[in-house]
């Protein structure tokens, strides 16, 4: 079993974006997020394509692509991007047989270094829903320093 990781190709925009779209509302709660908050599916296709173009100091969304003896089977993806500076981190493995399995700590550790190198980075943030716990262990086993527990919105498709 080989783990992977590799900047999001323009063929992954689909898998990237039908992860959300194929989900059902109760997985889609259980991470902080609310089915009917997502775009519809080609304007959401549209919008990671054209964002797929930029170069990295204009981006707002960046993936990368965690892979299975070379098979796609989540992403990780930073926004709230302020270049030179700060990044928000979002974390997803796209098959409920493949969770909680372990795999997480090795992807963010192949991942992380592509955050910080792309964009230049002082410090990445990660605010997973709190009552999702396995984000939030796989956090802790990579470093990352628990902070504050506190009610936010942290992105567009959340509740």
């Amino acid at each position: 079993m080989e783990l992977s990781v590799r900047e999001m190709k323009k063929n992954d925009i689909d898998l990237v974006v039908d992860y959300f779209i194929h989900a059902d509302s109760e997985f889609l709660a259980s991470m902080g997020a609310d089915k009917s908050k997502l775009p519809d599916r080609g304007v959401w296709i549209k919008k990671l394509n054209h964002e797929f173009e930029k170069p990295c100091i204009d981006k707002t969304f960046y993936y990368i692509i965690w892979l299975l003896d070379d098979q796609p089977i989540g992403h990780s993806n930073i926004n709230t991007i302020a270049f030179g500076h700060t990044a928000t981190m979002h974390l997803h493995l796209w098959k409920n047989d493949i969770r909680k399995k372990g795999l997480g700590v090795t992807f963010l550790k192949k991942t992380i270094p592509f955050y910080f190198k792309n964009f230049q980075l002082e410090k990445l943030i990660c605010e997973p829903y709190a009552m999702n716990v396995p984000p939030n262990r796989v956090l802790a086993k990579v470093g990352f320093e628990f902070i504050k527990k506190y009610e936010t919105t942290p992105g567009w498709i959340n509740f």
